[in-house]
């Protein structure tokens, strides 16, 4: 088995064997429609089709399940010459030309569909993919061959469509999706989120109620294009809409979860049983496997913590699988890499991407021989550079430790002395900025700034100078023998590149909230390389003030090349005030770290072993 190739002859977007097939359709036509659920909810549809087509022809149908308006309608006077946005009509053309429809949904509750839902991706939603994929396969055009795809929510959707195990789905393509809800969205290192659930449920709201004002705070071209979503094409005087707008009235949102969930296991407003796991796709993981479907994944390794889950479904599913990692932000809109500072052009482009996405298609469905590729790629950021696995972690790998010393430094040799502690009071003005991994979310440039200044006024350790390049692709895990004034408390960590001229690179991070600190014996629900930590609340364990104690965590995944002659920094700070919430409510918790030999503070960095570099 060769993990490694010839970087040059990598590319993730690159399908072998895609079956040749003729290119007839020229021109596409939409239309809308209701479809009318088991219990007499209305859900809207758009068709996209490729135009004439004849009682013989017959497609492959590539299903959108959306919560953000599944079609617009433009203002006045974009409406006269616009009827999509481009990378929307580019994928319609390139897609219809190779003999697909498309059906987007609005998903119930949302957009211009009836009904309501008490939160993201609940059961009825999730059934009422069964009935639209019957629908389809149902019509005359139809071959029966489905295929499902989409970004962040609609990701979701899609990865949801496989726990149906229809027999009509072929393929599957989520992309920036979320999949454990608790530690990759709402709660990293059991932390709450409060920039990304208020902005997110805040906009899913005023979508729900017809608003586009809230694309001001996310996409503000889409603002002024966009007046409100389209609705169905019968429905000429608005007032089937309006009925469904009445209906998402009575939506609940995440935000209005912020003071009921603090634990894993804590059900969410209004509801007896369900948690955030009820809504985390990778608790499917039996039904997934069942369909055997295949996948095609892709995420950056600053899309929020979802190159977390792009390893973890990688390891997990038995499904086969292609899973790419690249140095993108949310949706691999643009890029988002620290050795190419706000430079965002997208590499490859979108066209490529879709391309890819259609070749994939065509594999699942046209192929030759099913589709069988178990592997992960992986963008090496510094050495820009495509690497692949068959594994994970990849070959070669090892922990190379680093423990805390004195003078703000890191020595590859535990400390022998007998005391040593560094003190820190938590500064809650403290921020990570606004352009941060879990900003870009939220679909915001990601930008690092200024962490040179920042770093100052934080907690650091350096290394000496690297003395060969090295590449640095998985899980560091952090150990700090912490006390701290308070029982209560978040210690967040980032793992940075210093250059020989001062020069900062952010390279990855993590957070965890003190009170979650007990590494659980149990089984995870799935496969992971780092700590495991429940966050139930059975396993809550506040600190002692002033009494040391044993903090682990995995930082978020990363792949970068450390050129010879840098430094690796370590910067801990106890606030970020931009993303999450403060912890402690009150008070100014002071800090402090142990690097004496009986309590050695130490990061194990996850290094790939080549002798060419």
């Amino acid at each position: 088995m060769e993990e490694k190739q010839n970087s040059l002859n990598i590319n993730p977007f690159r399908f072998k064997d895609v079956p040749l097939r003729d290119s007839k359709y020229l021109e596409y036509e939409k239309s809308s429609q209701y479809l009318t659920m088991r219990d007499g909810v209305k859900i809207a549809i758009e068709l996209v089709l490729p135009k004439n087509l004849s009682p013989e022809d017959k497609i492959s149908i590539i299903l959108l399940q959306t919560r953000y308006w599944r079609n617009y309608t433009f203002r006045i006077p974009f409406r006269w010459f616009m009827k999509e946005v481009a990378d929307t009509k580019r994928m319609h053309q390139m897609g219809t030309s190779r003999g697909y429809g498309f059906v987007y949904v609005d998903v119930r509750g949302t957009g211009a569909s009836f009904g309501s839902r008490p939160y993201p991706w609940f059961d009825e939603e999730v059934k009422d993919g069964r009935e639209i994929i019957d629908w389809i396969v149902s019509q005359q055009w139809s071959n029966g061959n489905i295929v499902t795809m989409g970004g962040s929510y609609l990701g979701g959707t899609a990865e949801y469509v496989a726990t149906l195990n229809h027999p009509a789905v072929k393929g599957i393509s989520p992309f920036s999706n979320q999949w454990d809800n608790y530690t990759e969205v709402a709660y990293p290192g059991g932390a709450y989120n409060h920039f990304f659930i208020r902005m997110w449920g805040l906009l899913g709201r005023a979508l729900d109620m017809n608003n586009s004002r809230k694309f001001l705070s996310i996409l503000p071209l889409m603002f002024f294009l966009v007046k409100g979503v389209k609705p169905v094409d019968s429905d000429k005087e608005k007032l089937l809409l309006k009925e469904a707008i009445k209906q998402h009235s009575s939506n609940l949102y995440v935000f209005e979860n912020e003071d009921v969930v603090v634990y894993r296991d804590d059900h969410l407003i209004k509801q007896k049983e369900d948690t955030v796991d009820t809504v985390s796709v990778c608790m499917k993981k039996d039904q997934i496997e069942e369909s055997n479907v295949p996948f095609f994944c892709l995420a950056g390794w600053f899309d929020g913590a979802a190159s977390d889950n792009i390893i973890n479904r990688f390891m997990t599913y038995k499904n086969p699988m292609r899973a790419v990692i690249g140095d993108w932000d949310h949706g691999a809109n643009r890029r988002a890499n620290p050795y190419f500072h706000k430079d965002y052009k997208v590499i490859p482009e979108k066209e490529s991407q879709q391309n890819a996405w259609l070749d994939f298609f065509d594999l699942c469905i046209y192929g030759k021989q099913p589709f069988s590729e178990k592997a992960l790629y992986y963008y090496t950021m510094g050495e820009e550079k495509w690497k692949t696995t068959e594994i994970w972690p990849p070959l070669g790998q090892s922990m190379q430790r680093w423990y805390f010393s004195d003078n703000n430094s890191m020595s590859l040799s535990k400390p022998q002395n007998e005391e040593g502690e560094d003190k820190y009071s938590v500064d809650f003005e403290m921020t990570s900025g606004k352009g941060n991994r879990w900003h870009t979310h939220y679909a915001q440039k990601m930008f690092y700034d200024k962490r040179e200044k920042v770093d100052q006024k934080l907690l650091i350790y350096d290394s000496p100078p690297i003395e060969k390049d090295t590449e640095i692709t998985g899980y560091p895990i952090i150990t700090l023998y912490l006390a701290s004034t308070h029982e209560d408390g978040v210690i967040f960590v980032y793992l940075e590149d210093l250059d020989e001229n001062g020069k900062v690179m952010f390279v990855t991070d993590g957070e965890l909230r003190f009170i979650h600190r007990k590494v659980s014996s149990e089984e995870p629900p799935y496969k992971i390389m780092v700590p495991y930590h429940s966050f139930k609340r059975k396993d809550s364990l506040p600190l002692i003030p002033s009494e040391v104690a044993e903090i682990t965590f995995g930082l978020l995944p990363t792949s970068v090349l450390i050129r010879k002659g840098h430094k690796l920094r370590i910067v801990i700070a106890g606030a970020d005030k931009d993303t999450f919430r403060r912890y402690p409510d009150e008070g100014t918790p002071t800090i402090t770290i142990k690097r004496e030999n009986a309590h050695a503070s130490f990061i194990d960095i996850p290094v790939i072993a080549n002798e060419n570099k």
